[in-house]
């Protein structure tokens, strides 16, 4: 159960992070309050996720993979660059999360 909730947390902070671009340094109501309802949410969903899964390791998976789908929206919604560089970027982002959850999981 606890990785649903953390799913549902990176999916809360996915939509904050996205209302945030919208709401243009929170000039438009609706999406700073986009902003203000996503990032509770996912805050309120990764407590949840951490009655059941270690800290670091949730807290690994939520950042590095917000990150990373982040800067894909970024790149699909408003054409921002995204070098080679980048690419590799996410996807050390990634395998240090698959490393990270691997490794507690043998020591756990």
């Amino acid at each position: 159960m606890g990785y649903l909730y953390l799913a549902i947390a990176i999916a809360g902070e996915i939509l904050g992070t996205t209302m945030l671009k919208y709401s243009q340094g929170f000039t438009k109501l609706l999406p700073s309050a986009g902003v203000v309802l996503g990032y509770g949410f996912a805050f309120y969903c990764l407590s949840l996720a951490l009655k059941t899964m270690p800290l670091g390791v949730s807290y690994a998976i939520w950042s590095g993979v917000g990150t990373a789908l982040t800067a894909i929206i970024g790149f699909l919604l408003w054409k921002e660059k995204l070098s080679a560089a980048g690419v590799a970027g996410i996807v050390f982002i990634i395998l240090g999360v698959a490393l990270l959850n691997i490794s507690s999981n043998t020591h756990a």
